[in-house]
């Protein structure tokens, strides 16, 4: 990078930016890299890195983001790992904690995958990270995380641990006895230390020979004596011995960890620098959601649009968001208006986005945006006079001017923050639209600001050339801090004066010395004002009419998804119960059937099944028919329906059971009385079906009609044999209970006791009896039985 790029970045603050974003790293390494990142001009590796914030930024919404624990840099351990030199506790774990790192990063991005969450970049990236999970298990088995070599590293270390703890007991214990006993008088205090890694108490001086022993220290004064008793020499010794023993096994046991480590060195180390790499893009990621940043399009013909561009460096209560559009039909543009107005912030603005998203950052903009691609950015920005070549403002702009012309190419961005200012007006404007004029020789494009009135009527005059300006609102005398691309700024100091109260001949006197060609130009701008307020108006409207009508799209878009989905969810859900319920009702025929079956077997080979069985079955199975609802609302079967509508003496067909019968008269809205030869029963109209009228033959019935022309509620079978009088109950039993009575009364008679006796037997064993009983006495006693039905 040459010299005036530096200067370049560090003008348009490119290296605050930096700054900002290495605070969301969690490791040096990765805090390192970004401090060494600078833009790229291939848009392959632009959009690459664009891709790879995008990704991250979707994982940081949805997931919290990379599970990305902080590591340290273990390129050293692998170093000396390679010469065959032994790592500490410390290093060994830091290589652990990289390793369990890896393999949470590793799970994570499989799960997401299990998700389907659409990443661009990292899937990718990632594919080839390994898990060594062998190997991390073996370095938890030996240290903990903090790298101290845990007791049970090995049964050695654990025997020897525990005689350092045993044996530092024996000696505490022996030291505790005398400064708390009555020894105790001859101590300068009553506690226990260590000197040399030997455990001692502070004697006086002159009571040294009082406990015998080792001096190992004394105090500054000379009164104190640090005495090692002779009661706890040997105790102290053993105590050495585990000591040095222990040291010399954790050391035979890191040499043998750091050995099993060896195999792995490379691996290891192109596994670091994928840490690193995801450490600086997810800090890209949580860079942009804290500026609130978007992702920039990316055109190749540097066709620049930046919507609702912010600083990023200015609190959100200070910066002015404005669109700032460069390329495309003009690549020069020329910012005028009052000093203060913001005419530089724009300018760094421009400069300091375009070079955040070559590097691949989000920018702080509205969604939309899109950024071009240039060779270099150059900026000269500020007033600082170069004090070191004894320059003056004006000297030291142009020198700097002047290494950007030899630098700068047809694909260069060049920003220049008062161009000609610091010399005489009328030279400086006409150096100001000859440098203009060179630049745009090379094709560069170019964003200047300026006081220079006849800069204004260059740019309305060039091709390729665009006025802009800073709004200034006259009514508060102060800048609205809004560029407004195609309106030349202008003075308003004849407004100014007026407001703050200067006589109007005064001012009218000025406007008559300035040139007409000035008064032109002034007129020129304020009709170019009310034009672009009215064609601001106008956009605003329609810009929320537009943002309106995409919202309800955006909306309709959704339901209609959710529909879709929805829809999807409930066929999915309908066939799933339509088999559970086809399953269900095929097991219930299957169960209706095996009972007649089992029926048929149970000692009534010979004997056909009895009517109200064959009945009770066929009507269990025309339960488990459910009319499907498209079928009830079918327009169609509605109409032929009308066409047919039943009346009392209808020939109809029970789907039901299969038979024929006529409609005797109407239950209610829903239901039909309906004969089926010597039945008659209340069923629903949805079971009926019309069909031609046939007629009946007349059949005999061997009980008595009711006046309803209906089955009678009693049976009289007095005076036949019990065989006959049974067989007569069982059928009359059958045609009552299709005519759905609650109970009945069968008269038998008293005589013998042998009909009664007869048909209470078989009632006992009917399976739609819930009970039976003799009648009351004023209606035949023990001559009648009455049978309620369940």
């Amino acid at each position: 990078m040459t010299e005036m790029l530096k200067s370049s970045y560090k003008t348009l603050e490119y290296e605050k930016v930096i700054e900002k974003l290495s605070e969301h790293t969690v490791s040096k390494l990765g805090r390192e890299k970004i401090r060494k990142i600078k833009p790229s001009s291939k848009k392959d590796v632009i959009i690459e890195k664009l891709e790879e914030t995008e990704d991250v930024a979707l994982l940081i919404r949805l997931s919290g983001g990379i599970p990305l624990a902080q590591f340290e840099d273990i390129r050293p351990h692998l170093k000396r790992v390679r010469v065959q030199g032994m790592l500490n506790g410390k290093e060994i774990a830091e290589i652990g904690r990289m390793l369990k790192t890896l393999r949470e990063i590793k799970t994570f991005f499989e799960k997401r995958e299990e998700e389907a969450i659409p990443l661009k970049q990292l899937y990718s990236k990632v594919n080839e990270l390994q898990t060594f999970t062998k190997l991390e298990r073996k370095i938890f088995s030996i240290v903990n995380e903090s790298g101290y070599v845990m007791d049970d590293a090995s049964a050695k270390l654990k025997g020897l641990r525990d005689g350092i703890k045993q044996t530092e007991g024996q000696a505490r214990q022996k030291l505790e006895s005398i400064v708390k006993g009555s020894q105790s008088r001859f101590l300068t205090d009553s506690l226990i230390t260590m000197r040399n890694d030997r455990y001692v108490i502070p004697v006086k001086a002159e009571n040294r020979s009082t406990f015998g022993g080792v001096v190992h220290d004394q105090s500054s004064t000379g009164q104190t004596l640090f005495i090692e008793p002779q009661s706890v020499v040997d105790l102290n010794n053993r105590l050495r011995q585990y000591q040095v023993e222990a040291k010399y096994e954790v050391n035979r046991i890191l040499q043998e960890l750091t050995i099993e480590i060896e195999p792995f060195r490379e691996d290891l180390k192109e596994h670091l620098h994928l840490l690193i790499d995801l450490d600086v893009i997810q800090a890209k990621g949580r860079f942009a959601k804290t500026i609130e940043a978007v992702k920039p399009r990316v055109s190749s013909e540097n066709h620049v649009e930046l919507y609702q561009a912010r600083h990023p460096l200015l609190l959100e209560d200070e910066v002015v968001a404005n669109d700032i559009i460069i390329g495309g039909e003009y690549k020069t543009m020329i910012v005028t208006g009052p000093n203060t107005g913001g005419k530089t912030v724009a300018l760094k603005t421009l400069g300091l986005l375009q070079l955040m998203g070559q590097s691949g950052l989000f920018i702080p903009a509205e969604e939309g945006s899109t950024m071009g691609i240039f060779n270099n950015v150059y900026a000269d920005i500020g007033d600082e006079q170069s004090i070191e070549q004894s320059l003056s403002t004006f000297s030291s702009h142009l020198t700097t001017i002047v290494n950007i012309l030899k630098q700068m190419d047809d694909k260069s961005l060049v920003l220049l923050d008062e161009l000609g200012a610091g010399t005489d007006p009328q030279e400086g404007a006409a150096l100001a639209i000859a440098l203009l004029d060179a630049i745009a020789q090379h094709g560069s494009y170019v964003m200047i600001t300026s006081h220079y009135p006849e800069l204004k009527a260059y740019g309305y005059n060039r091709p390729e050339t665009i006025n802009a300006s800073m709004e200034f609102d006259v009514d508060t005398l102060s800048p609205t801090y809004r560029l407004l691309i195609g309106i030349p700024g202008r003075s308003n100091a004849f407004e100014i004066a007026k407001r703050l109260g200067l006589d109007s001949m005064v001012i009218d006197s000025a406007k008559q010395l300035m040139s007409g060609e000035s008064q032109s130009v002034d007129q020129m701008i304020e009709d170019l004002e009310s034009k672009r307020r009215e064609a601001e108006t106008g956009a605003k409207k329609v810009s929320e009419e537009l943002k309106d009508a995409s919202r309800i799209h955006k909306e309709l878009k959704t339901e209609y998804d959710a529909y879709k989905d929805e829809k999807e969810r409930l066929l999915k859900k309908a066939e799933k119960e339509a088999n559970n319920y086809l399953n269900k009702k095929k097991e219930e025929a299957d169960a209706i059937i095996d009972d007649l079956r089992k029926k048929q077997l149970e000692g009534r080979m010979n004997e056909p099944l009895k009517e109200h069985e064959f009945i009770d079955a066929q009507t269990r199975l025309s339960h488990l028919k459910v009319e499907e609802e498209n079928l009830k609302k079918n327009k169609v079967l509605k109409k032929q329906k009308q066409e047919k509508s039943l009346k009392v003496g209808s020939s109809v067909e029970v789907q039901s059971f299969g038979q024929r019968g006529t409609v005797i008269e109407k239950a209610d809205d829903k239901h039909w009385v309906v004969q089926m030869g010597m039945l008659k029963m209340k069923l629903p109209e949805s079971d009926l079906v019309q069909v031609k009228q046939e007629k009946e033959p007349e059949r005999r019935v061997s009980v008595r009609r009711s006046s309803s022309a209906g089955v009678s509620t009693e049976i009289d079978v007095r005076g036949e044999r019990v065989e006959e009088a049974v067989n007569k109950v069982d059928q009359y039993l059958d045609q009552a209970l299709l005519a759905n009575y609650p109970k009945v009364t069968i008269i038998h008679g008293m005589g013998t006791g042998a009909v009664r006796k007869g048909v209470h037997a078989y009632l006992k064993k009917h399976s739609q009896v819930k009970n039976y009983s003799d009648a009351p006495a004023n209606q035949g006693g023990n001559g009648a039985t009455i049978v309620t039905f369940k």
